[in-house]
């Protein structure tokens, strides 16, 4: 299969799909005749297409010139009873086309994550065919909840999406599957084996343990949550342990005038020497934080502007060391895989703009550049409703840095590849 096959693949889709899906989104199954208990299902199914060109280095990427085809269909069968019981059951299938040699790497950060899952105590993850390194076709149950809702608390137990802090560009303490910096299709986070119960100390103020269970001890996570808020400020403290981590962080937000602030401090006990030594002298400490802010000016419909500066003491202050030291070393490669740090560097900055052009047209531009070596990526982005349940998205991706030679980053972005991404999102 080559690029222009993968792409077609996907076109064909978009129109063969786009135009035969009725307006509605979602199914009503069943509902009782009081209104209080009913059963629905949520129907998707996307089709994405990515063109990359990569830096011209056959250690890192044996092929220059990539295209990779990605079909996923959802199904998500959810039930209410009134506002003291719900569940969720989703299921999934996803089928992956690539050209030979895209395996390297390439869309690894844009597209969503097909490594084996972390946090989960069975993958629930089946292959079903595959052909080589071209193609794979795959399924797995994503969800599978029960909330219950009381009127002291919440309390969660099975399959869930689990997200924390306020970072949007990066996260401190979103430790469980988050979203890569440059990830496209945000509508669901991966899910997690967890059991959640929160009380509610007053109606500005609660408690929350939560815990996400692996294989093992080791590969399982229990963490507490003491929150609140008191007029435009928020506030929370989070402790306890992620796999062998000791952790202890501190999440704010606040209104200040028209801007929104937020910030994230998160200090790690690791049971390993960091590869860039620890924290305060100490060869087990590491640090992660994240400043940022945003801010709607009063232009047109509304220009939005974020921009965060990120701190990961889990990445590398010598960038030209990240992929031999991770070759070597099982234990870091995992921390990258498992998203304990979002980025190769210690120290990074993210701006974002967003702009409504007008009801069913959203435009977007991020730049992402390490403040260690100056590379970076800028990525334009739009968002339109070709129809109420059909979306097309596309992004693009330009980086800048110095290129990689002969399998050693020279820059932090400057190995990216080019890349050009489009997908379309329709929806029973």
């Amino acid at each position: 299969m080559n690029s222009r096959s993968s792409l077609n693949l996907v076109l064909i889709f978009m129109v063969a799909v786009g135009t035969t899906a009725g307006e509605g989104y979602g199914a009503e199954l069943w509902e009782d005749e009081a209104g209080e208990r009913s059963l629905a299902l949520n129907t998707v199914i996307k089709g994405a297409s990515l063109l990359s060109r990569a830096p011209d280095d056959p250690v890192l990427f044996a092929e220059r010139d990539a295209a990779i085809g990605l079909m996923r269909a959802r199904f998500d069968l959810k039930y209410a009873e009134t506002s003291l019981l719900n569940a969720d059951f989703a299921y999934e299938q996803r089928m992956r086309l690539q050209t030979e040699g895209a395996a390297g790497g390439i869309g690894a950060n844009i597209l969503p994550s097909g490594e084996e899952a972390a946090f989960r105590i069975a993958q629930l993850d089946w292959q079903i065919s595959e052909g080589g390194e071209t193609f794979e076709w795959r399924h797995e149950i994503d969800r599978a909840l029960a909330g219950f809702h009381p009127e002291w608390g919440e309390v969660t137990i099975g399959r869930q999406a689990i997200g924390l802090g306020r970072g949007r560009l990066f996260g401190a303490v979103d430790m469980f599957t988050p979203f890569s910096t440059t990830e496209v299709d945000r509508e669901w986070r991966r899910g997690v084996d967890a059991a959640r119960l929160e009380y509610h100390l007053s109606d500005t103020s609660s408690v929350e343990g939560i815990g996400v269970f692996g294989t093992s001890w080791e590969e399982s996570a229990f963490i507490g949550r003491v929150r609140g808020y008191l007029g435009p400020v928020d506030g929370e403290l989070v402790f306890g342990k992620r796999g062998e981590d000791y952790l202890a962080a501190f999440v704010t937000s606040a209104a200040v005038l028209d801007a929104e602030v937020h910030a994230e401090a998160a200090l790690f006990e690791v049971p390993e020497e960091p590869s860039d030594g620890g924290l305060f002298g100490s060869d087990r400490l590491v640090a992660k934080a994240v400043l940022g802010a945003s801010y709607t000016f009063n232009i047109g419909n509304g220009l939005t502007f974020l921009g965060e500066y990120h701190y990961s003491g889990f990445g590398f202050s010598d960038i030209e060391e990240t992929t031999v030291l991770l070759a070597a070393d099982p234990d870091l490669a995992k921390r990258f895989l498992r998203g304990d740090t979002q980025t190769l560097g210690r120290h990074n900055l993210g701006m974002q703009a967003s702009y409504p052009v007008n009801e069913v047209l959203n435009a977007g531009l991020l730049v992402l550049t390490s403040a260690q070596d100056g590379s970076g990526l800028i990525s334009p982005s739009a968002a339109w409703d070709l129809r109420r349940n059909v979306t097309l998205l596309a992004s693009a991706f330009a980086p800048w840095g110095p290129r990689p030679t002969v399998g050693v980053l020279q820059s932090e972005y400057g190995g990216t590849p080019w890349s050009l991404f489009m997908q379309v999102n329709v929806y029973f």
